[in-house]
């Protein structure tokens, strides 16, 4: 029994380990993504892009989103809404939203990994927990009351064990909330932009049809 519960304390602090190298990794990687769709600048280009899309302004909104040098989830949205918007697609709104999921998706893409591990850590540790206690206890009975070290020690690394899973499940719930509100600002924000483009081409382009003989939908 002392060997396998051994084995499985250093099995536990290994898998700790492996778990907050990928937080990390995760992390990192997530936190590029977002820092490239939601900063000042992708803010002053989504309010750019509001105001060119109330004027009706394709030619404007081309422009703009050439001469942006990184590409977002705003910009992403309204090349492929220029894109359906040329071709007359009647289904435009339809697949706004789908490409809105898409997006979503996207922004959502490994963050159940940090769910998993800010759920799941804690419960590592205190497996390994049970495993030192088990292990003092065991010592305890085995060298009686000349065991008290070997006893203490064991005990020591329990709980060293439930620290380190709380120490890697905090900081990646904490991650996990941060990248969840901003992904659903991100979502919102294309949710508003495609109401504007429905309101000020769908919308419009019906009314526009119905009072006009041409089949083109702008003027």
């Amino acid at each position: 029994m002392q060997d396998f519960v051994d084995l499985g304390e250093k099995i536990i602090f290994l898998v700790m380990l492996f778990a907050s190298i990928l937080a990390i990794a995760v992390f990192i990687e997530r936190l590029i993504v977002y820092k490239r769709n939601f900063n000042k600048e992708s803010e002053s280009l989504l309010d750019s892009l509001t105001l060119l899309v109330r004027h009706r302004d394709l030619k404007g909104t081309e422009k703009l989103l050439e001469t942006h040098p990184m590409e977002n989830s705003y910009t992403r949205f309204m090349h492929f809404v220029l894109e359906r918007e040329k071709e007359n697609h009647k289904g435009l709104e339809e697949l706004m939203e789908g490409k809105i999921l898409k997006e979503r998706l996207g922004l959502e893409e490994r963050l159940p990994i940090l769910n998993t591990l800010g759920n799941n850590t804690p419960f590592i540790g205190l497996l390994g927990t049970v495993l030192g206690v088990i292990k003092a206890f065991y010592g305890l009975g085995t060298l009686g009351n000349s065991g008290a070290e070997v006893v203490m020690r064991s005990i020591s690394t329990a709980l060293l064990a439930t620290a380190a899973g709380l120490a890697v499940a905090i900081p990646v719930v904490m991650a996990n909330n941060y990248f969840t509100r901003k992904m659903k600002l991100i979502i919102g924000h294309l949710e508003i932009l495609s109401k504007e483009i429905h309101a000020s081409f769908i919308t419009s382009g019906k009314h526009n049809q119905s009072s006009s003989s041409t089949p083109n939908i702008h003027h």
